[in-house]
C-alpha cells in the first residue's frame, strides 16, 4: 500500500506491487540519466608568440565550447627554446582570462605540465551573473 496523496481528506493511498513499483521508478531514472548533458573537457592551444588574428580565432573557439557547455583546458604549448621566455605564458594567460571574464571562470589554478602553461575555464551560470548585476545596481 503506497501513499499517494497525503494532504487530502481522506488521504489517497493505492495498493500496488512494490517490486514494479521499484521497477518503474529505476527505469524513470534511467532515462532521465540517459537524456542529461554529460560535460566534456575540450582543448584549446595556444602559442606563447602567438598572432593577433589567430589569437581572436582561438578564443571564438573557446567561447564557443564554453556556450555548449563544456569545461575548458587552455594550453599554451612552449616549443624549442621559447622555454627560455617562461614569462610570456602567465602574461598570455592573463590577456586570456581577461578577455573571457564575464562568460566564464577558472576552474583550476593555472599551472605548468611539463612545456605546457595550462588551465581549466568553466562557464559562469546565467543566474549568477544575474544576481551580480542586480547587487550593483543598488
Amino acid at each position: 500500500m503506497i501513499e499517494i496523496a497525503p494532504d487530502a481528506k481522506p488521504p489517497v493511498a493505492k495498493i500496488i506491487d512494490f517490486k514494479k513499483f521499484r521497477y518503474l521508478e529505476e527505469k524513470k531514472e534511467k532515462e532521465a540519466r540517459r537524456h542529461a548533458k554529460q560535460t566534456e573537457l575540450k582543448e584549446v592551444r595556444f602559442s606563447p608568440f602567438i598572432g593577433e588574428h589567430d589569437f581572436q580565432t582561438a578564443l571564438d573557439k573557446v567561447k564557443r565550447f564554453l556556450k555548449e557547455g563544456n569545461l575548458v583546458k587552455i594550453s599554451i604549448v612552449f616549443a624549442g627554446r621559447q622555454m627560455a621566455h617562461q614569462e610570456f605564458g602567465p602574461k598570455l594567460l592573463a590577456r586570456i582570462i581577461l578577455e573571457l571574464e564575464d562568460e566564464a571562470r577558472q576552474e583550476r589554478p593555472e599551472r605548468w605540465e611539463g612545456r605546457r602553461f595550462v588551465t581549466i575555464v568553466k562557464t559562469v551560470k546565467l543566474t549568477q551573473n544575474i544576481k551580480q548585476e542586480t547587487r550593483n545596481e543598488k
